[in-house]
């Protein structure tokens, strides 16, 4: 097992106003061909939406190989969820993961 940090979870929730699923929709497509080539490379290990009761998108929960909250919200920065006003409270958790006994969990640990 890692001796420090290997990863960070995010936590993302989208607005609450009833704009919030237009503006999710309207760069989901973008966020989904930024994210792709991440998850590829490991650095966003898993990824997806949270959910409502009626199964409606309200969120996105991500676990990313960064070792810092600075690194992680850099990342985020940068995703067409923020820029697009999609995730409106964050919240994230510094992590140690510890590889799977028959397999390296995506990230390089």
């Amino acid at each position: 097992m890692a001796p420090s940090r290997t990863h960070t979870v995010i936590l993302a929730h989208d607005g609450r106003d009833a704009g919030a699923a237009a503006r999710r929709q309207a760069v989901r497509a973008q966020h989904i061909a930024r994210v792709g080539p991440m998850a590829e490379s490991g650095l966003l290990a898993i990824g997806g939406a949270i959910l409502d009761a009626g199964g409606a998108m309200i969120g996105s929960v991500a676990v990313t190989a960064h070792d810092t909250d600075a690194a992680a919200r850099a990342w985020m920065a940068e995703d067409p969820y923020v820029t697009g006003g999609v995730w409106q409270e964050t919240v994230l958790h510094g992590t140690r993961f510890a590889p799977l006994p028959w397999q390296a969990l995506p990230g390089g640990v």
